[in-house]
C-alpha cells in the first residue's frame, strides 16, 4: 500500500508539494493536467514536465486522476471513435513516461453533486453535504451557480465554467441515454482501450458515481457491487479495474463496503478512503476520517483491503475545512493530512496483527 494525496498542480491547488512531502507516511501524489479539456490529447512533453515537478519535490507520481472522458464517448455519438483515439494517444504518452494508473469516471454531465460545499458542523468545521430534498428544488442549469458561490474561488473538478455553460445542451444530448445504453458505451470504450493498456501496463480504475443513485434523471451505472461486477465481467481484463471510493459507494447505506472490497479482489487498483454520516434517505454529510465521526467503520474497510492483499495507492479523500484554512472544498491540507496519518496508523496495526 502506498499513501498518497491528490494534487491539482501549482496553478490550481492551495496545497504545495513541499507540504505534502511533510505529511508522515505520504510518499506519492495523484495528479492531473487540470487545465486540459475532455477529449484533448495530453502531450508527452507536458506529462514529462508534470512528472519531473513531482519527483523534483521528492515524491512519487503514483497515478493520474483524471483523464476525463468526452461526452461523445458516454453518449455513443458518431464521432466517439475520434475521441477514443485521442484518449488512446494520451494513454500511450502516459505509458511512455512510466505512469501506469488512471482513475476516471463515466458519470453523465455532473462528475459529482452536492447541495452544500460548506455545511457548518457543531465543532465549527465545514464539510460537503448532500440533501436530495434540496437538490430536487434546484434546476440543473442553476446547480453551478449554487456550488460556485461556496467554491472559495477555486475551479471545482467536473464543474468547469465552460462546461456548465452548456448544461441545457448536454441534457438534450443525454435524453435518449438510459442505464443500458450508458453501460454499452462504457464497454465499447473499455474494449477499445484495453490493447494500449496491455502494451503499456496501464491500470484503468473507474470511480463510482457520486452519489450512488440517479441525479436530475440522469443514468448512474457504477453504484453498487452488482454493477461493478457486471462491468468487470463484461471486460474481463486485469487492466480494467476499480477505484474503491468509500464515500461514493458509502453514500448509499445499502452498500456494504468491506463486502464489496472482498468481492472485487484483484481488480481494485486505487482506493479513496473517507467517512460519511447518514442523516436520512438521500441525505448525508461528509465527516472526519475517524470511524466514530461518521457512519462507516474505517477499521473494517482498511482490514478488508489488507485481507485481499491490496498493494496499490490509497489517498484520504475529502476532508473537512478546519483551522481557518481556505482551499478547494474537500481538498484542504490539514484534515486530509490528519486522515492520511490515521489511515496509516490503522494499516500499521493491521500489518503487525498479521505477522
Amino acid at each position: 500500500m502506498e499513501m498518497t494525496l491528490r494534487w491539482y498542480g501549482k496553478d490550481f491547488d492551495s496545497v504545495t508539494l513541499e507540504q505534502i512531502r511533510q505529511i508522515p507516511g505520504v510518499t506519492g501524489v495523484i495528479t492531473t493536467l487540470y487545465d486540459t479539456k475532455p477529449g484533448e490529447v495530453w502531450s508527452r512533453e507536458r506529462i514529462k514536465k508534470m512528472k519531473e515537478e513531482v519527483e523534483g519535490a521528492g515524491l512519487h507520481l503514483s497515478g493520474i486522476e483524471s483523464v476525463n472522458i468526452h461526452d461523445a464517448i458516454k453518449i455513443g455519438s458518431k464521432d466517439r471513435d475520434t475521441y477514443i483515439d485521442n484518449y488512446i494517444e494520451t494513454l500511450e504518452n502516459l505509458g511512455k513516461e512510466d505512469i501506469h494508473l488512471v482513475c476516471y469516471n463515466f458519470m453523465p454531465v455532473f462528475d459529482w453533486t452536492r447541495s452544500d460545499l460548506a455545511k457548518e458542523r457543531p465543532d465549527g468545521s465545514t464539510v460537503l453535504s448532500y440533501d436530495q430534498s434540496k437538490v430536487d428544488l434546484i434546476q440543473p442549469e442553476a446547480m453551478f451557480e449554487s456550488l460556485d458561490s461556496k467554491s472559495n474561488g477555486f475551479i471545482l473538478p467536473g464543474w468547469e465554467p465552460e462546461r456548465m455553460e452548456r448544461i441545457k445542451e448536454l441534457f438534450e444530448m443525454y435524453k435518449d441515454v438510459d442505464d443500458e445504453k450508458l453501460f454499452e458505451n462504457l464497454i465499447y470504450f473499455l474494449e477499445r482501450i484495453m490493447p494500449v493498456c496491455e502494451k503499456y501496463n496501464i491500470y484503468m480504475a473507474i470511480h463510482p458515481d457520486d452519489p450512488a443513485w440517479p441525479v436530475f434523471g440522469l443514468p448512474r451505472i457504477i453504484t453498487n457491487k452488482e454493477n461493478l461486477l457486471r462491468m468487470l465481467h463484461a471486460v474481463d481484463n486485469k487492466y480494467n479495474g476499480v477505484t474503491l471510493c468509500t464515500g461514493s459507494l458509502g453514500s448509499n447505506p445499502n452498500n456494504n463496503i468491506p463486502e464489496i472490497i472482498r468481492a472485487l479482489k484483484g481488480r481494485i487498483h486505487f482506493a479513496h478512503v473517507r467517512n460519511v454520516v447518514y442523516l436520512g434517505e438521500g441525505k448525508f454529510d461528509e465527516a472526519a476520517h475517524l470511524s466514530s465521526d461518521g457512519s462507516l467503520d474505517m477499521y473494517e474497510i482498511m482490514k478488508a483491503l489488507h485481507d485481499i492483499g491490496f498493494d496499490g495507492p490509497i489517498r484520504p479523500d475529502h476532508g473537512r475545512m478546519i483551522w481557518g484554512e481556505v482551499a478547494m472544498p474537500g481538498y484542504g491540507l490539514y484534515d486530509r493530512a490528519l486522515g492520511a496519518t490515521y489511515l496509516n496508523g490503522l494499516w500499521e496495526a493491521l500489518e503487525k496483527q498479521n505477522k
